[in-house]
């Protein structure tokens, strides 16, 4: 996604997880689905599977990042994305190739039994069914984390829920949020820690980052508007191939000399753009949103978590028991001292 290359221009502070305690979180839903069925794979690249074959990588990734999440006392609201937007038409398209081609390298790399090459490769063809979301909702549900169903993209529902102070920031690995109006964005939420870097024995340390928009738009001197229009120039989901030639610092110098899109193009004749920009203006700057949801955190079901993972799905049950008890264990005092801080305050 092209909007990505905006941390070239402005940078993250890096937190821990303890200064999270006790805040609510909008969680971009399909975005960290994906990141666990890119990185939740066996030693060949395959994901995770129970005995008759159904995929559980993406339970394995929400059960233990989440669990962890909660016992930090950190509480979570899962949004998913809806019906897409017609301008996403060509990123679906792109982003489907990418797969296709994966594909077909991840067999190349198998029959010539070159499975370090193969695991690479496997994370690129990352494809989310339905039934791995309606799996995903339902360990969710289990685990006492709301779900908000968003019209179109989940990031303009979850910037929503902090405008409108429902949770206090968006955990996503996107920057889209920041420009759907979202004051707080949380970046490595669920990928923290120690990585080794591909292909190599080095590793290194991920950091939660956290992103203030106000902070981004002083810093750049810049409106939400006019950051809106330096992502079109740069490229966007909607318009995913953005400007030919122009990257984030020449995009930001465009605006910053033109002030608008409409002056950019007027001015350089070099500068076209194919899309209507005034439609992706318009998805970022008034998204379509659903009023009609219910934010209930309710405690951890143990004994659904342990049928739904154990017994349907082939969990370690010592192991889910283990997990479960930490994270009601961080769940209760978070919310005992929440209650105190209330009482005192």
């Amino acid at each position: 996604m092209g909007v990505k290359k905006i941390s070239d221009l402005f940078k993250g502070t890096p937190i821990n997880l303890d200064q999270l305690r006790q805040k609510k979180l909008a969680v971009d839903a399909y975005n960290i689905i994906y990141q666990f069925l890119a990185s939740i794979r066996g030693y060949d690249g395959s994901l995770l599977s129970d005995v008759e074959g159904t995929v559980t990588s993406h339970l394995s990734g929400l059960l233990y990042r989440n669990a962890r999440l909660l016992e930090k006392g950190i509480q979570l609201v899962y949004v998913f994305d809806g019906k897409p937007s017609k301008l996403k038409r060509e990123e679906i398209k792109r982003r489907a190739e990418v797969k296709r081609k994966a594909r077909v390298e991840l067999e190349e790399a198998l029959e010539r039994g070159d499975l370090v090459r193969a695991r690479t490769v496997a994370q690129r063809t990352s494809v989310l069914t339905k039934p791995m979301v309606e799996d995903g909702k339902e360990l969710l549900s289990l685990m006492g984390i709301p779900i908000v169903l968003a019209p179109h993209e989940g990031e303009s529902q979850a910037a929503y829920l902090v405008q409108q102070k429902k949770v206090w920031g968006v955990a996503s690995q996107d920057y889209d949020s920041l420009l759907f109006g979202s004051p707080v964005l949380v970046r490595n939420l669920t990928l923290s820690g120690r990585r080794r870097l591909p292909r190599s024995n080095r590793y290194v340390t991920v950091n939660v980052e956290v992103f203030h928009q106000h902070e981004l738009l002083k810093s750049l001197e810049l409106t939400k508007e006019q950051l809106v229009d330096m992502s079109i120039l740069i490229g966007t989901d909607f318009n995913p191939d953005g400007v030919k030639g122009v990257g984030p610092k020449t995009a930001y110098k465009l605006i910053k000399k033109h002030e608008n899109l409409e002056s950019v193009i007027e001015a350089e004749e070099s500068i076209e753009i194919d899309e209507d920009f005034d439609a992706i203006r318009e998805i970022f700057l008034n998204p379509v949103i659903n009023n009609d949801y219910t934010l209930k955190f309710n405690p951890i079901d143990v004994d659904g978590v342990i049928k739904f993972l154990c017994e349907e799905r082939g969990f370690s049950k010592d192991r889910v028991v283990s997990t479960l008890e930490k994270a009601k264990k961080g769940q209760e005092t978070a919310l005992k001292q929440k209650s105190l801080d209330a009482f005192f305050g």
